[in-house]
């Protein structure tokens, strides 16, 4: 039996790469289901396993599949099962004789009882046997014997078969794995080519887990060769008995899966040459996915040798190419069912057309012409010409066909098949309709926070009528050309016053592109509402002036005016349209005017005044005003000043004090103005005075140590020489301002001698 011949046993049910592939024939229930299996003489059903023989002498019993099974293409192969021998024996002979496992070429009969173990007399194939008995001593023992061959020795019985190379025969197992017994033992039993020598068979066999037979088998006898057989079990007893079960018996015959068994691409034959050449490799993906995971041979038909180059197959005629998928990977038979038929027939390509997108009404489309359907010949190749002249002449090959621009067109196209068939056929070009699309315009507010900028919603742009159609936006011509830098927040655009563009498609993916011009409204304040300055008790009215949609004052007023308002600040949201403008205006308090200093020259009072609005008003009694900032005439002692600017504002007041001094003093000791006393002011905040003769010298500065009084000396004792002399009195007043008062004038001194 050709080692590639041996059940697919990819039983796999507990082996190889932890995979677990479907059992294709097994034994196994309670009962037993024994559907495909036929039970031969004394095997039955019982419970959940199969006995073979009953524990009597002189019995065979066998069970097989129904049908033979093919191996021609497996690499490995694997069954496992689990027996039992026991029983009482015979009194001469005590128990036998065994079992075996085989698969055989023919439809097993006659079954030999006895030392043959059930196997049919000259039964060719593989036999793995279990043997009790020694035939030649008579005693009980446990070997494995194993034949791949035909089992034609004396008795038909496989112990004694020696064929070198084609058997095994294992000691005596009785110490370690005694077959007989009450509890069942598991047998696994392995085969795969050996890559040394591929008409062998590499068998292990493991009972309970431990490796009984690993090595290398060469079919003898009948085997050789042998494709097909049947798969079974057999036992018997002769003069020693017992009983024999089997169950759990996993059988796998699985081969890789294929997708279609028979792939018939469309292939020609050149006219010049009656001959076609055609890639079987690419055909690989049509019977298996990912086929770069298997290994491919190809054969033709009726050969039993492999395409020497399967990628460049030549045929003449109708060719069968038988195609075997063996997956390296795991325990898998080989699948040779596929079929690549080869039928050459004449070649012809069929006209098509291409409708392009008038993008942006370019006039022109951009076509692919290689996508055009002129055939489902796969491996193709195309040229395309304007004419059918220059395809005849071969001149003016179109040299962009996959990015070919056109308007609508007819054109020509040469079509050559891998085998070098030709055919011609026609391609029209057309064009989609027009994406109509009509440039439009958005207006919005202004952000509060930033004027120049306001928010769009984009999708508002009123630039095409089209049902169904998609629109994108860009910021620019060339993105929305390019698909480049597209405005994703386009329901919440930000941007200032300016231009979008929006890529309008249909369901053809043709575009058209519109321009979208964004205006953002500029705040509209008024114009005549200022802030205004008021005396700070007064009231004001503050108006917003014509025009507007509506106001909303900071008051809560919601007229164009508002009246009777203090110093303060406010705010009012004119509405012009949709949009509102926040414009802020105050109200402030009228500066009131300072007074900075007052000269008083004799009766004289100048009042000097900063700050407020000029200009000035002035006055002693606040009724009679006067715009002179000099008073007259005034009376010694103490008086009030009044000053208001031309905000006619509550006037701001100020108590000053004239003093009241002689102008000659003459101190002659006589008791009558004898000196100045100026201790009237010695209350006043920096008080200074100052007796100047006429070249400016100070001739006595009066204090609290002279108490403010000049008695015409100088340096407390001489006396002045008679004549005038200049005095000076600063001081501050004690009033909130401290403001400064300069009194001065002129004396005279009289000396008699």
């Amino acid at each position: 039996m050709k080692k590639k011949l041996l059940i697919y046993y990819l039983t796999l049910l507990f082996g190889f790469s932890g995979q677990l592939l479907s059992q294709t024939y097994q034994l196994t229930g309670n009962p037993v289901n024994t559907t495909g299996w036929d039970l031969v003489s004394n095997a039955a059903v019982d419970t959940d396993f199969i006995r073979l023989t009953t524990d009597n002498g002189g019995l065979y019993g066998a069970v097989k599949l129904a049908t033979p099974i093919t191996l021609s293409y497996c690499d490995k192969w694997k069954v496992e099962f689990d027996f039992r021998i026991d029983g009482n024996g015979t009194a001469q002979f005590g128990r036998g004789d065994g079992f075996t496992f085989w698969y055989l070429a023919n439809p097993p009969t006659g079954f030999v009882s006895g030392g043959g173990l059930g196997i049919p007399g000259n039964a060719s194939g593989l036999m793995v046997g279990f043997d009790i008995f020694n035939n030649t001593t008579e005693g009980q023992m446990s070997k494995v014997h194993v034949l791949y061959g035909t089992n034609n020795t004396a008795g038909n019985n496989i112990e004694y078969n020696t064929t070198a190379g084609s058997t095994f025969h294992s000691p005596d197992l009785n110490p370690t794995q005694p077959f007989v017994g009450p509890t069942y033992k598991h047998v696994e039993v392995n085969g795969e080519t050996d890559l040394t020598n591929p008409t062998n068979w590499i068998i292990k066999i493991k009972i309970d887990g431990v490796l009984i037979a690993d090595q290398s088998f060469a079919p003898s006898g009948a085997a050789i060769g042998m494709s097909q057989g049947y798969f079974g079990f057999s036992a018997a007893t002769g003069g020693a008995s017992a009983r024999h079960s089997i169950k759990n018996v996993k059988v796998f015959v699985d081969k890789v899966p294929i997708l279609n068994a028979t792939v018939t691409p469309f292939v020609c034959t050149n006219p010049a040459t009656g001959n076609g050449t055609v890639d079987l490799t690419s055909f690989n993906d049509q019977f298996v996915n990912n086929p770069g995971n298997y290994i491919f041979t190809y054969y033709v038909l009726g050969s039993p040798t492999p395409i020497a180059n399967p990628s460049s197959f030549l045929y003449s005629g109708a060719t069968t190419i038988k195609v075997v998928i063996k997956d390296p990977s795991s325990t898998l038979c080989d699948n040779g069912d596929g079929v690549i038929q080869l039928n050459p027939t004449p070649f012809a390509a069929t006209d098509a057309s291409l409708t392009g997108c008038n993008n942006n009404n370019a006039g022109t489309a951009t076509f692919d012409l290689t996508t055009a359907a002129l055939t489902t010949v796969p491996g193709c190749t195309m040229a395309f010409y304007n004419t059918m002249a220059d395809l005849n002449a071969g001149i003016n090959q179109i040299p962009n066909p996959t990015a070919y621009a056109s308007g609508a067109a007819i054109l020509f196209a040469k079509v050559t098949t891998p085998q070098g068939c030709v055919s011609v056929a026609k391609v029209t070009l057309n064009l989609n309709p027009v994406v109509v699309v009509t440039d439009a315009s958005l207006r919005t507010c202004f952000l509060e926070t930033n004027p120049s900028l306001g928010t769009f919603n984009l999708s508002n742009a009123p630039v095409t009528v089209l049902t169904g159609a998609i629109k994108k936006y860009y910021p620019s011509l060339a993105d929305a050309e390019n698909g480049t830098n597209e405005i994703l927040n386009f329901l919440t655009y930000t941007a200032p016053s300016g231009v979008i563009y929006i890529k309008v498609s249909n369901a053809q993916g043709c575009y058209s592109i519109a321009k979208v011009t964004l205006t953002v409204l500029s705040p509209v304040p008024s114009s005549v509402l200022q802030d205004k300055i008021i005396c700070i008790e007064d009231k004001t009215t503050l108006d917003a002036g014509p025009g507007f949609n509506g106001y909303e004052w900071s008051t809560g007023a919601t007229t164009q005016a508002i009246n009777n308002v203090g110093v303060g600040t406010y705010w009012v949201k004119l509405k012009t349209g949709d949009c509102i403008t926040l414009q802020t205006v105050k109200v402030y308090a009228s500066e009131q005017p300072v007074v900075t200093s007052i000269d008083i020259s004799g009766s004289t009072v100048t009042v000097f005044v900063n700050g407020g609005a000029p200009p000035y008003q002035y006055s002693m009694d606040n009724i009679q005003w006067q715009d002179s900032n000099i008073f007259t005439n005034v009376t010694r002692g103490e008086t009030k000043i009044y000053v208001k600017d031309s905000y006619d504002c509550e006037p701001i007041q100020i108590n000053i004090t004239v003093p009241n001094l002689i102008n000659v003093i003459t101190p002659n000791g006589d008791g009558v103005n004898d000196a100045i006393d100026y201790s009237a002011l010695s209350n006043k905040k920096n008080l200074e005075i100052g007796i100047f003769d006429r070249y400016g010298y100070k001739l006595f500065q009066a204090d609290k140590s002279n108490r403010y009084v000049w008695d015409g000396t100088t340096n407390g004792s001489k006396k002045v020489p008679t004549g005038n002399y200049w005095y000076s009195i600063t001081w501050n007043e004690n009033n909130s301002k401290n403001t400064p008062i300069k009194f001065s004038g002129w004396i005279m001194v009289k000396n008699r001698e």
